[in-house]
């Protein structure tokens, strides 16, 4: 009976505490935008290049990457902050949950990667700090945000696909030798697939040479007319994880 009532009583603190921290979070901005700058850090054409790889990488996986520069996060903890940010814009499809927030708090250089349930898995909390540690706080600690942010995004997009490798100490690539081999294969792949296509001959030939790339650049002529504009959070929610530093 004691456990239910304090278990009741956490319940209510929690619900009280996030309902009073939503108050204080920016409203999600119209029309909605996967980089949002509220401390005018990053010029235009900055914002542009990092919310057209976003969209196009939204547009893509459905997984929804968000970069919000806020000035600070006041009394409240930077990590409550970005998972309180990213559960009221819905950062993410519903569905899946799978959003991310790099939240970055100016004038409290501090840094908070947030993910959403679905992809706890593929972006664990140890992967986060790496990339703030080697990607994002270098670059910030000699004041170029964009090159953090862009940078930063790069390696989290690579995190999703299984395909970040974080150097170590001594700034080599951890597992290097062991990731080149698939490497190896899938160009030689390519090239086999290229002769087979060469050898048709004639008109067939180039029809074939011609009909192959398109395959790998349809998407990308997709999202080049796509990239004009985002379609909007799907709802996503977080659950806690991510990880955080300073510089």
């Amino acid at each position: 009976m004691i456990k239910r009532f304090l278990l009741l009583i956490l319940t209510i603190t929690f619900i009280s505490a996030n309902a009073q921290i939503e108050k204080e979070l920016p409203a999600k901005p119209s029309p909605q935008k996967l980089v949002v700058d509220y401390t005018n850090t990053l010029a235009p054409d900055q914002k542009a290049a990092l919310e057209q790889k976003l969209v196009a990488f939204d547009d893509s996986t459905s997984t929804q990457i968000a970069v919000v520069l806020v000035e600070t996060t006041g009394d409240r903890d930077i990590a409550d902050y970005a998972v309180a940010l990213g559960r009221a814009w819905g950062i993410g499809n519903k569905e899946f949950n799978n959003g991310i927030l790099l939240l970055v708090a100016k004038n409290d250089r501090k840094i908070w990667i947030a993910t959403g349930y679905g992809l706890e898995g593929a972006l664990p909390d140890i992967l986060a700090k790496r990339i703030i540690e080697n990607e994002i706080k270098p670059n910030f600690k000699g004041s170029d945000f964009y090159r953090g942010l862009d940078e930063g995004t790069d390696a989290i997009i690579s995190a999703t696909k299984g395909e970040y490798d974080a150097p170590d100490n001594y700034g080599r690539r951890k597992g290097g030798n062991k990731r080149s081999v698939p490497g190896i294969f899938i160009i030689l792949i390519v090239v086999i697939i290229l002769s087979i296509f060469r050898r048709r001959g004639g008109g067939g030939g180039a029809g074939g040479l011609l009909f192959f790339p398109m395959g790998g650049l349809g998407h990308g002529g997709g999202s080049s007319s796509g990239s004009s504009g985002f379609g909007g959070f799907g709802g996503g929610s977080f659950g806690g994880g991510g990880a955080g530093g300073d510089w």
